[in-house]
């Protein structure tokens, strides 16, 4: 009976103790599996980050200088906001005398 008894506790702790090992083991796997997860993200991102530069390298927007000279030409190439005249003197006239020079 006391060896059934002694048989049965060694037996016990045998048994919590791999439980206990066995939660441990699983534990530190959980958090290899987190760090590894982490890790392949931020390389898929540095990945991404990589390509999307590489493709606005190749995609380069380029002036079309040719339209825009021949656009200009048609127009009388001028510069300015208001055209090649400029603005009519008489448009900015207040219509009274002003202490700003009208």
């Amino acid at each position: 009976m006391a060896f059934t008894a002694i048989a049965s506790a060694v037996t016990a702790v045998t048994s919590y103790s791999s439980y206990r090992n066995q939660q441990r083991s699983q534990k530190k796997q959980l958090a290899l599996q987190r760090q590894a997860n982490a890790d392949a993200k931020q390389r898929a991102k540095m990945a991404q980050d990589r390509a999307d530069v590489e493709q606005n390298k190749a995609n380069r927007k380029k002036a079309d200088v040719a339209a825009i000279q021949q656009q200009e030409a048609a127009m009388g190439g001028g510069t300015m906001l208001t055209g090649t005249t400029g603005v009519d003197p008489n448009k900015l006239n207040l219509g009274g005398n002003t202490l700003l020079g009208g």
